[in-house]
């Protein structure tokens, strides 16, 4: 069995009941409007379990984005399950959604979404003060011990328009790690930052996943598809290919 194996929960925060940490199943999203119905997913089935680093790719238009979406609860499938943990997210009402998301799930976005008026250490703080989690001392040790991991302690008081692109994203990744979710998602992380950037921000990924975190990547990058634990293709809303490439294929092999 690839990836770690977790039972019950704690503290709120999701942990595989089963084999799967993650777990969609028959999961269908159409959207309605004026110009006629649209399926983006299709009858998905997908299992990821816990401490995998997992890239999805496909073309734009190809529903990737949307089972991001399922898996975050950003979005809610017109048919199927959701099923992370113990919880079935689909079935949350918006108030328990918020709260099951801020201390379960790290949302990292290609162009970061930081606030433009916050500090970087502010805005890590953020999703401790909407959770209600730790103390207001506590809450400002965590975001700087976060944002030493992330090399930037010492841009801690900087507005994010000061800072680079990849200076923004390690921010981003230190606001997601805030309440020490159990998994990441990341939507094209480094579809806005240079070579070099980039791969500074996959081997923090890396150490991430050595961690015990779980990664969800989706990405147009091949090269950086092609060396994480395994890959998810989709098209037309379906998944038409998974497997595991990288270092777990070779000790597979």
């Amino acid at each position: 069995m690839f990836g770690r194996k977790r039972n019950g929960k704690k503290n709120g925060k999701a942990t595989a009941t089963s084999e799967h940490l993650i777990e969609l199943r028959d999961v269908i999203k159409t959207y309605r409007s004026p110009a006629g119905d649209f399926t983006a997913l299709k009858e998905i089935d997908l299992q990821v379990d816990g401490g995998e680093f997992v890239a999805v790719i496909g073309k734009s238009g190809s529903g990737k984005s949307t089972l991001i979406n399922m898996i975050t609860g950003i979005d809610r499938p017109s048919q199927g399950e959701v099923v992370i943990g113990n919880t079935s997210v689909h079935r949350l009402n918006e108030d328990k959604l918020a709260q099951w998301r801020g201390r379960n799930v790290g949302v990292i976005f290609q162009f970061f979404q930081l606030l433009p008026t916050l500090t970087a250490i502010e805005n890590v703080m953020l999703p401790m003060d909407f959770c209600n989690m730790y103390n207001r001392r506590q809450r400002k040790e965590r975001a700087m011990q976060l944002l030493e991991q992330m090399e930037l302690a010492e841009h801690a008081y900087k507005l994010p328009s000061s800072l680079s692109g990849g200076q923004q994203q390690r921010v981003a990744i230190a606001r997601a790690l805030a309440n020490d979710p159990p998994i990441l998602v990341a939507d094209e992380p480094t579809g806005n930052l240079d070579s070099k950037t980039a791969e500074s921000v996959f081997r923090l990924f890396e150490a991430l996943v050595d961690e015990g975190k779980t990664i969800l990547m989706v990405t147009h990058d091949q090269d950086l598809a092609e060396r994480v634990a395994r890959m998810v293709i989709i098209a037309d809303g379906e998944i038409v290919e998974a497997h595991r490439v990288g270092s777990a294929a070779s000790r597979e092999g």
